[in-house]
């Protein structure tokens, strides 16, 4: 082992020993008899211990930077307890010999600060346990014990607001731990401070009844067994125990000052000192207190050599912050003539690491300030904390831009950095959807729903009432803004997965599921190719919710051939029941539009021909299914009732990619995807004369 390793180990160890050491000497000190020099240093070193105790919980930025504070009073209340005892022994054997019989400590103390007179040390003493007992003490346990109330009382809140930012994707694993972390040594801290603040008031108390003891004590030994006159033996004794008292009370006031400074701090980054200094140094603010001060030392009967001297300080104040407060702006200006240079070009100005971005033109900034509460970025949390719950990951922030070169009320949606929506809004109106049974008799700007395309009309807000009467279903713009986000993000969930989101997954699925996790990756799939799993269920809009499923069914489903693309057509048919229950109810059918045999039969040919293309059908064949899936499909949307296309395991996948370019909520299952416990409803049936002639009726609807 190296030297240096060996010193760092020894020293551990030291420190490790130092605290039983530390409680043996205390014990030490109540019941060995100490002679007097040891005792002034043990004096000596309890005012040090208790002004650094002080010095730390003034230069504390918050109460958890002191966390150690409870155990620190109590074990310098333990350790000036020792030393009255001490103390109390010296006073009571020695105390005939003289004033220094005790220690020069206590010998200074009963000299100087009472000057000699103990009855003027009795009024001093009285005073400064009034002082720490009546106002610090009490008022520090008061607020201890309100503070550990309402930090008991807020703990489920914070807890479940920790949970909520990182289902939301505010934080990350490692962050939400610590801020349990944090929270909880918060509680037991204000816990221990309510129990400490005990300790104070106590040993106040104890400091009360020790002088009596030393005062009575001293008046029998000295008359009794010294022969001293009661005047000379009142004068010794009263003296000493006054200096003993007065020593062993100002470290005791110097911890219960320390105690409520920690008690009352507010989190802050700056200590007290800044804090204080920060908002108390505002030259508006002394500017009056000179002003009335002039005013007051004007009355004839003040002490006008007192007061205006007071004034004049003031006003210097007031004239010395306000040069420092303009001296401040002065760097904030350089940078913004720096930034205002046109030949300084910043990587952060034409780089955006943002994957969804909200640009909005300036007649849509009121939506989003927050002085006007910001009701757009409120909804757009909820969106992304409920979508991430939906599709199983935690989806990108969504930035939130202003964009000059927009229109006053056009917005625009960007994914990846391609435009994926974008239209206007009147921010001070409502827009009125038409679902198709209102009463009409509304007048506005026409327009279309930008989210589903639905008629709808611009109203002022005077006229919501009016148009929720008739029927139309009323809601303001940051909604109409929210719900085209919420729909773009959804149809674009798979361009919003990648390798990190995929390594999220198999992370969590570590902490749960570590044998599943191991057998998943790096053998037999590497991340890439789980990447390009969840990507292909995403682009079908099958959610990742139940990852474990899904990674059963990829080791499940492995071959040594296979891409990624057959690895989730295997996928598929292990998971069917997790597919479908995404597009019904588990007590309810199917509903189910087929493909007559002879077009399926036409389409599995394609595919045949083609097995590695992408795109296997003809053109022409392909605007002709699409039409007459179309046809199919009007009556059930018409009706709000959702569907899924059945078809054979070959024809699919490519009928799946086809179908997506023009029907986004149309999920395409196999035979063999269907569980044998659901039942199908088959709605409609798309004939093969339809696609080969689409003559103007080429459904036929079942019940």
């Amino acid at each position: 082992m190296k030297p240096g390793s060996i010193w760092r180990l020894g020293v551990k160890g030291a420190g490790t020993a130092a605290l039983p050491v530390a409680i043996l000497v205390l014990v030490l000190l109540m019941v060995v008899p100490v002679p007097a020099l040891l005792l002034d240093i043990g004096f000596i070193a309890n005012i040090m211990i208790s002004l650094a105790v002080l010095m730390i919980a003034l230069s504390a930025a918050r109460p958890l930077d002191f966390s150690s504070f409870p155990t620190v009073l109590l074990l310098a209340t333990l350790f000036r307890l020792a030393l009255n005892v001490a103390s109390t022994r010296v006073v009571l054997v020695h105390g005939h010999e003289g004033a220094a019989a005790a220690g020069h400590v206590i010998e200074a103390f009963g000299a100087v600060l009472i000057g000699g007179d103990y009855v003027v040390g009795l009024f001093v003493f009285a005073v400064l346990m009034i002082i720490n007992l009546v106002v610090i003490t009490k008022g520090a346990g008061r607020v201890s014990e309100v503070s550990a109330r309402f930090t008991l009382d807020a703990l489920p809140g914070k807890q479940m607001a920790i949970d909520a930012d990182l289902n939301a994707g505010l934080l990350s694993p490692d962050e939400a731990k610590a801020r349990r972390q944090e929270v909880a040594t918060e509680a037991d801290f204000y816990g221990s401070m309510d129990g400490a603040s005990k300790f104070v008031k106590g040993d106040a108390v104890a400091g009360l009844l020790i002088l009596f003891v030393n005062i009575i004590g001293g008046l029998i030994l000295g008359v009794v067994s010294h022969g001293l006159p009661v005047g000379e033996a009142a004068a010794t004794y009263i003296s000493l125990a006054i200096g003993d008292a007065l020593v062993a009370q100002l470290p005791a006031l110097l911890l219960s000052i320390a105690a409520a400074a920690i008690v009352t701090r507010v989190a802050s980054p700056l200590d007290l000192n800044g804090q204080i200094g920060s908002q108390m140094g505002l030259a508006r603010a002394w500017v009056p207190v000179a002003g009335i001060l002039t005013l007051i030392g004007l009355v004839p009967a003040m002490p006008q050599l007192v007061i205006l001297p007071a004034a004049a300080l003031a006003a210097g104040v007031a004239w010395w912050l306000s040069k420092q407060e303009a001296t401040a702006q002065v760097p904030t200006n350089v940078a913004d003539e720096m930034t205002s240079d046109a030949s300084l070009i910043r990587w952060s100005d034409i780089c955006d690491d943002a994957i969804v971005a909200l640009e909005i033109g300036y007649g849509l900034v009121p939506l989003v300030d927050e002085r006007r509460s910001a009701p757009l970025m409120a909804r757009i949390s909820g969106i992304r904390r409920q979508l991430s719950r939906e599709l199983g990951f935690v989806l990108p922030l969504v930035k939130v831009s202003d964009d000059l070169s927009l229109p006053a009320n056009l917005y625009r949606i960007r994914i990846g950095g391609v435009i994926v929506g974008e239209d206007e809004v009147r921010p001070h109106d409502w827009l009125a959807l038409d679902p198709g049974d209102s009463l009409g008799g509304i007048t506005g700007q026409a327009c279309k729903d930008p989210s589903f395309g639905l008629d709808a009309l611009w109203i002022g807000a005077e006229k919501r009432f009016d148009a929720i009467a008739a029927g139309y279903t009323v809601v303001d713009p940051a909604t109409v803004i929210a719900t085209h986000l919420n729909r773009a993000l959804a149809s674009n969930a798979a361009e919003l997965f990648g390798f990190d989101e995929a390594q999220a997954l198999v992370d969590q699925l570590k902490s749960f599921n570590p044998q599943l996790a191991q057998s998943l990756t790096p053998q037999p799939h590497a991340l890439s190719t789980i990447l390009a799993v969840c990507r292909g269920l995403l682009s079908e809009r099958v959610p990742l919710r139940d990852f474990r499923a899904i990674a059963t069914a990829m080791i499940g489903g492995a071959m040594p051939d296979h891409s990624p693309t057959h690895l989730l057509e295997a996928v598929r048919l292990r998971i069917g029941a997790l597919i479908v229950q995404t597009i019904v109810p588990s007590k309810m059918p199917i509903p189910a539009i087929t493909i007559e045999p002879e077009l399926e039969n036409l389409l599995g040919a394609a595919v045949r021909a083609a097995p590695q293309a992408d795109w296997p059908f003809e053109p022409a064949l392909a605007n002709r299914l699409l039409q007459a899936i179309a046809e199919a499909v009007e009556p059930l949307t018409l009706a709000a009732r959702s569907s899924a296309i059945i078809t054979s395991p070959l024809c699919r996948p490519p009928l799946s990619r086809l179908l997506r370019t023009r029907f986004h909520d149309i999920a395409v299952l196999s035979y063999l995807e269907i569980p044998e416990n659901r039942q199908v409803d088959i709605v409609a049936t798309v004939s093969g004369a339809a696609a080969a002639a689409m003559p103007k009726h080429s459904i036929e609807q079942e019940n």
